[in-house]
């Protein structure tokens, strides 16, 4: 009886490591271990924030353990983007990057672009807003226009991105639909929203903001600074009051939106391990709440989804910057 019962056994065994394998492409289907998040810009700014949310909620819903993030800001981004590249088939390390970072690969020449990455999931998707300070003349956007149109040169528009950037492309897309020249508009670019371009705003180093609202909100709520207007379909939950472009008689839509690269070269096991902790995620509860919170739109995808839709990004961004002639 024992050669039997040794058979079964190994048999079991063998079973369950096949199930382990299975479920989550981590050794014992546990929570993932060992990932590392890479944010290229400043702490503070919406890359960061998104990336911490996304860790903590991880961890707290035992999804991950010891998920660290950590900082690598330059050149819009792309310091970043070019270390990922250089990271070839580590599994363990992502990008978190968005629009900002294929604008920023494109305006600056950059060899290595986000087509060389291992695309892992798209997260979320933010409106755009025109902030200003709460003592700024300009009390409504109609108001804002107005004098940007009478002197373009006289309002210096801050953006938390480089050239290329959806921050900067912003404030070139507002213009030419008011009908400025968008040569002639005078951009400030700062690395990360809510990182060095909160200050700025703040001390009055730039008259106003162009940038993903969550970057600002605990100003906003504490009353330091003022939303002319958000840039989405529909207004915006957690900004009680401001309007849309659209329904403030600017016909302008703009979103952004922030996902999760891996490095190139990265074994189907570890793509398969990160796709299935962020699809975990998002299934979350606690993850749900802190798209409320933030005013962030679900815009999950993963595989050949998020593929097709980055490269459709990498050829749009790649077209609009050579048209603004940043190339």
């Amino acid at each position: 009886m024992r050669r039997p019962a040794r058979a079964l056994l190994g048999a079991l065994s063998a079973l369950a490591l096949l199930a382990a394998g299975a479920c989550g492409g981590w050794p014992g289907g546990g929570p993932a271990r060992d990932l590392r998040l890479m944010v290229p810009n400043t702490p503070g700014g919406g890359y960061d924030t998104t990336a911490r949310t996304a860790a903590r909620v991880m961890e707290e819903t035992g999804i991950a353990s010891d998920v660290q993030v950590f900082n690598l800001p330059g050149a819009g981004g792309t310091v970043g983007l070019k270390r990922l590249a250089d990271e070839r088939g580590n599994g363990d390390l992502a990008l978190q990057m968005g629009l900002g970072v294929v604008g920023a690969a494109h305006a600056a020449g950059s060899k290595v672009t986000v087509t060389e990455t291992t695309p892992i999931a798209r997260l979320v998707e933010e409106a755009g807003a025109i902030v200003v300070r709460k003592d700024s003349p300009y009390r409504t956007i109609g108001a804002l226009v107005d004098a940007w149109r009478e002197d373009p040169g006289s309002l210096r528009v801050g953006g938390g991105s480089s050239a290329g950037g959806p921050d900067h492309l912003l404030p070139m897309r507002l213009a030419q639909t008011v009908g400025i020249d968008p040569r002639k508009v005078v951009y400030v670019p700062y690395d990360g929203g809510g990182g060095e371009l909160l200050p700025a705003l703040l001390d009055g180093r730039v008259s106003v903001a162009t940038s993903g609202f969550g970057e600002f909100l605990d100003q906003i709520r504490a009353g330091r600074l003022r939303v002319l207007a958000v840039t989405g379909e529909r207004p915006v939950g957690v900004l009680p009051g401001v309007p849309t472009l659209k329904s403030s008689g600017i016909d302008l839509v703009f979103a952004n939106w922030r996902g999760i690269v891996a490095p190139p070269g990265i074994s189907d096991t570890d793509r398969r391990r990160w796709v299935e902790a962020l699809t975990e995620l998002h299934d979350s509860r606690q993850w749900r709440a802190e798209l409320r919170r933030h005013g962030w739109r679900d815009v999950f995808a993963t595989g050949r989804a998020f593929e097709s839709y980055l490269a459709r990004q990498d050829e749009q961004v790649a077209g609009l910057v050579r048209r603004l002639g940043r190339r």
